[in-house]
Formats: C-alpha cells, structure tokens, sequence
C-alpha cells in the first residue's frame, strides 16, 4: 500500500512549521502570528472539553450539542460558518442516511424477523447454544446495518426468549451488546466511525478503505467474544426467570380447537374444471365441507393473497388455502375430479401463513342477530369477511359439522381472515365481540413478502461497493431506489427510519477535526503521542493510540471520539513517515470497543433496561475484554496493513 501514500519518511516538523510551511514570517510578525493560533487554539480547546464534559454528563442531549458546537466554532475565528456546515455535503453523511433506509427495509420485509425466529426454531432453550447462535446472526446482520438498529430489533427477539426459556434476560443482552458493537469491525459500512475515518483518509488524499477491509479484523474478535462470553456468563447478572404463563397464538388456539390436519393447501391446474367459475357457483362448503380461507394468486413480479368473496373468479394456477369442516374423503374424491394438486405446508394450519392470514376469538353477545343461525346462515365472510373455523361452548370445541350448529349466546367462534378485517370489526359490540387476538398481530410486518426483493437488493449494493463501479455513497442511494421501487420502502419510512441523532451528530463534530488542524492542535496531539512513545516500535505507538481512542470512548460517543481522533492518527503517521491505514484502521477498530460503560454507544445504552444492567457490571466484564481486543489489534494490524 505504501507506495501510493503521500506520507513518505521526512524530518520531524513542528506545529508551527506544519501551518508555516513554505512561508516563515520573522521577528514581531511570527511572535504575534505565534500568539493568535495559540489563542485561537485555546479557544477550540476550550470548546472540545466543553463539548466532551456535556457527553459524558448526557445534558443536554448529544445532537443538541454538536448543533452548539456547529454554531459556536465560527465565533472563533478558525472556521466560517460556510466551513462549519461543510459536514452537510459530506458523501459519508448521504451514505450513513442511505443505510439506514435500507437497514429499515430489512426489517420491514421482515428478513430481521425470519432472522429471530431461525435463532428461536434452533437454539430452543439451551443457554449455551443461544447465546453463541444470538452473537454469530447479530453480528452478521449488523456488518450491512446499523448496529444500533440491529440492537433494537433484537432486544424484543431476546426478551421473548427469555420469557418461554426462563432463562435472565441478563444473561443475553450483554452478549447481545458485544455482537452488535464487533458488527462494526465487519465492514466498511456497518458504523459510523469506520465511514468517519475513511472520510479522513480521503480528505488527506488517501485512497479510503475497501468494503471488507475491516473483516479479517472482525472476525478474529468475534470469535474471541463467543468464547469469551461462553465463560464471562456466569459473572452476567439476571436470574432465571419462571416462564411467561401462555398466550394466545396461533399454534395455543389449533390445539385448542383441535385444527390440525384439517388444513389444505392445493393448486388449481390448467385442466380444472374449477377455472372460470366464483366461489357462489362453486359452493365448496355445502357440497365437500371446504372452505376457502384464502387465494395465492402470482403476478409476474410479486404473489398476492385474496380474500375470497361469492363473487371471487378462480383462475389456473390460483392456490387454495382451505378449512375442511367435514370428513377429509370427501374433498379428497373433489380433488381428483376437479383436478387440484396437494402442496406442501410448512406451518401447522397456516401458521407460517401469520403476515397474511389473522386469527381472532370472538363472542357471540346477548345483542347478536345471529343468535339462533346456522355458521352458514349467520354468513360471517359475507358480514365481516372472516370465516368460521372453530366453536366453544364451555365444554370444549365442537369439531363435528360446525356448519350446522346454531349459535347460543355466549358461544365462543374462533375466526379467520385478513388483519385488516378483523382490525374493522375489533370494535364491533353488536354481533360479535373480539375477546382474545394473538401475539402474531403485534409481530405483523409493514411489507410482508417482500423479504427476497430486500435481499436481492442489499446484496445489488454490496455487490457495487466491493466491485467499485460507483462510489459507495452512489451504490447506497441506488439501493435506496430500488427498494422504493420494490415496495420495500416507501418515502414516509424511509424518512422515519434515519436516525437524525446521528447525522446532526457527525455533523456538528467534523468541524472540530478541521479547526484542530488548523490551530495547530492536530500536529501537537500527535507530536504529544510521539513523545510518549519516544525510542518505541511503532506497535507501541498503535497501543497508545488504541489506549486513548478506547478511554475516551468510555465518557462521549464513539461517533465523536472517531471524530476526534482519525485526525489525530494520520498526523502522526506523517510524523512518523510510514503508511496512515495502520493508524486509522486502529482508531477504527478502537471506537467500536466501547464495551465498557453503558454510555459508550447507544447499543450500550438500549440494553440496561431490559437486561437490569449497573454502570459497574459493563465494566466489569467490557474493560477486560477491550484489553483483549486491543491486543488482538496491535499483532493483527501491523501484519495485514503494514507500515
């Protein structure tokens, strides 16, 4: 790499020589030029520790102030406000924003979720198995979105875990953390301070780092941390918990009423003499005691899922979800005369089927017109546009010839049918009251089957940013375009989904790298580290730098403290003459090791609550392991990024 990298081994210089260089004014005019940067600098300095007492106290909050630093630097006289607001225009900002699109189009696709319920359907409740599996999918989700975001999908994810298992949810949420924090080691995207040091790289007139420049880093300490946490575990807080009593859900309520096998998921073929006809010409119920409970019908680009009314036209290839009321001979005689194909289900009586397809358990009050009727006669898919599969009448369900029994008072009718109608008539006192919804209702997804066209998507992008055809921020917005016109995203989500926080953050501290280097702060930092390490290997001068990049990331962002100190890094590369990509990929890696207080990244923070986590218990298992870390940087580093 070295060889074109403008930072070549020259003789030592001076802050004043590095702001002088090719001019030195003598006598009074160097003495009062010497006073005014001293002054200014002072004020800058002033300013930062102003700036970094305020984070670590959290008053006020961490984008109000950088916008007080975006407005106060000016009045320095280092930077115009032109220059203060320059961060506005940085690629890196657009770039953060676009991923956060399309972390948000992962989730709402519900790729996140399917994530989740693989870690659920393999870990079941065994600790060990869960908390290894729970860091290896966090980490791996999080090399392509925000780390914070990926904490707060799974937060959820582990307390529902928690609840079935009995197991603390202390016990995962701090491996949760660590997942989430190393996700940022993976690429080059997957946080903020590694597109904050590239952006520096590039400022200097460094080529930046590539997409999976940051993974032979990553991985390592993954591995580490899985190992780490295997044994750090029993030091975790969080007792066994007694297991949630039972919910209502889809799998609770089939068992109930006694659903299985009496599900059917058939395809209509071209030669059915079904073609052509609707449902009332049909009338599937009354001849075979079959009742459709939806449509799949494919377009050329998506599938979509009907809801099947009298007048609904069946075509060929249409598949039909169905609810067999009566005998199954008797439909299996219509499917092989009406020509239906069987299709596999992978989910007991459509509960695979749960971003489509709702259940509810309603009563039938005292009010009710249907009191009196048949389930056919009572006409519910007409009413309400749900269908009858299940009857309760205190003494257990009815599983014979529900479609002939009348409805009393008090009877308990499971039903089924699209969310959006039963939403409509969750409110309805009159003829049927929703007494009971599943816990499926709260897990529905804005854009439900639209997870493939996500990942395509994401992979598109990923793709174009490890082959380098368009610049990152580019492949990123591309991306975001494509997902709007998948229908992953639309632009209300899109808005909603950037986190501002973090913008304005970014923002209001990238001044300060420029105005530190202009007062000369920048070269004294360096110049300081340099002295310290005076007649060291350069591998101590990285663990220095890894040292106080990590301590200051204990009190203010990691964000900021990247900020604070690429700058710091390249120049003293360039006082040292060897290659800058050994010390910003340090900074790096250093400002994602905030594992040792809860204020150290907003993933810290998100899991003291539900993990009843202390200030002290962060430290007591983050600091030695960011040792650790810092260990496996130092050796690692060097050899991969030579200087």
């Amino acid at each position: 790499m070295n060889e074109r990298l403008p930072f070549r081994r020259r003789p030592p210089t001076t802050s004043q020589d590095t702001f002088n260089r090719g001019h030195r004014p003598r006598g009074l005019a160097a003495i009062e030029q010497g006073r005014k940067m001293n002054a200014e600098l002072g004020l800058v300095l002033a300013l930062l520790v102003s700036a970094i007492v305020m984070f670590a106290v959290n008053k006020p909050r961490l984008d109000a102030v950088a916008l007080i630093m975006l407005v106060a630097l000016p009045f320095t006289g280092v930077l115009s406000m032109g220059e203060a607001l320059a961060g506005f225009s940085d690629p890196n900002i657009v770039l953060i924003a676009a991923l956060f699109v399309i972390g948000d189009g992962l989730v709402r696709t519900g790729v996140a979720q399917q994530l989740g319920d693989w870690l659920i359907a393999r870990a079941g409740s065994n600790e060990l198995r869960l908390t290894v599996l729970l860091m290896l999918v966090v980490c791996s989700l999080g090399a392509t979105m925000s780390s914070t975001a990926v904490t707060a999908i799974f937060i959820p994810v582990v307390l529902r875990i928690s609840q079935s298992t009995g197991i603390g949810p202390g016990r995962l949420m701090m491996p949760l953390s660590f997942a989430a924090l190393i996700s940022g080691m993976m690429t080059l995207v997957a946080t903020a301070p590694n597109l904050v040091v590239n952006s520096e790289l590039e400022r200097h007139g460094v080529p930046g780092f590539g997409f999976f420049s940051f993974t032979p880093f990553g991985l390592p300490v993954l591995g580490l941390a899985v190992l780490y946490m295997i044994f750090a575990r029993r030091w975790l807080p969080g007792e066994n918990e007694p297991k949630a009593p039972q919910q209502a859900t889809f799998g609770a309520w089939v068992e109930e009423y006694r659903l299985a096998h009496r599900e059917r998921r058939v395809k209509i073929s071209d030669r059915s003499p079904l073609v052509g006809k609707n449902l009332e010409q049909l009338d599937l119920p009354s001849t075979s005691g079959a009742n459709i409970l939806a449509i799949e019908r494919s377009h050329k680009f998506r599938k979509e899922i009907l809801r099947p009314t009298v007048n609904t036209e069946l075509q060929a290839g249409d598949i039909l979800l169905i609810d067999l009321t009566a005998p199954g001979g008797q439909f299996d005689e219509l499917q092989a005369r009406m020509a239906l194909e069987d299709l596999p289900l992978s989910g007991g009586y459509f509960a695979d089927r749960s971003q489509e397809i709702g259940m509810a358990e309603t009563i039938v009050p005292p009010t009710s017109e249907l009191i009196g009727k048949t389930v056919v006669e009572a006409d519910l898919r007409t009413r309400f546009g749900l269908t009858a599969v299940g009857l309760n009448r205190g003494d257990g369900p009815h599983t014979d010839n529900l479609l002939a029994e009348r409805l009393q008072t008090g009877d308990t009718l499971l039903v089924i049918g699209s969310w959006k109608e039963i939403e409509r008539y969750r409110t309805d006192t009159k003829d049927l009251v929703v007494i009971k919804l599943p816990v499926e209702i709260e897990q529905r997804l804005p854009v439900p089957g639209k997870s493939l066209h996500a990942v395509i998507c994401l992979l598109f992008v990923i793709g174009l940013m490890v082959s380098g055809i368009v610049p990152n921020v580019q492949a990123a917005l591309i991306g975001c375009l494509l997902m709007g016109v998948l229908g992953c995203v639309d632009f209300a989500s899109a808005y909603r989904s950037i986190d501002w926080k973090t913008i304005i953050l970014i923002v209001g501290m990238l001044p300060f790298s420029v105005a530190l280097e202009r007062t000369g702060g920048v070269d004294l930092a360096a110049e300081g580290l340099k002295t310290l390490t005076a007649g060291a290997g350069n591998s101590i001068v990285l663990a220095m730098l890894f040292a106080i990049t990590a301590a200051l990331g204990m009190f203010i962002s990691n964000t900021a403290t990247a900020v604070l100190m690429a700058p710091v890094a390249l120049a003293v590369a360039h006082e040292l003459g060897v290659s800058p990509y050994p010390f910003a990929m340090t900074v790096a890696l250093a400002a994602s090791t905030a594992f040792m207080t809860p204020v150290s990244s907003p993933v810290n923070t998100l899991v003291v609550a539900p993990g009843r986590y202390s200030f002290g218990d962060f430290v007591r298992i983050g600091v030695p392991f960011s040792f650790i870390v810092l260990i496996v940087s130092v050796i690692l580093v060097p050899l991969l990024l030579p200087f």
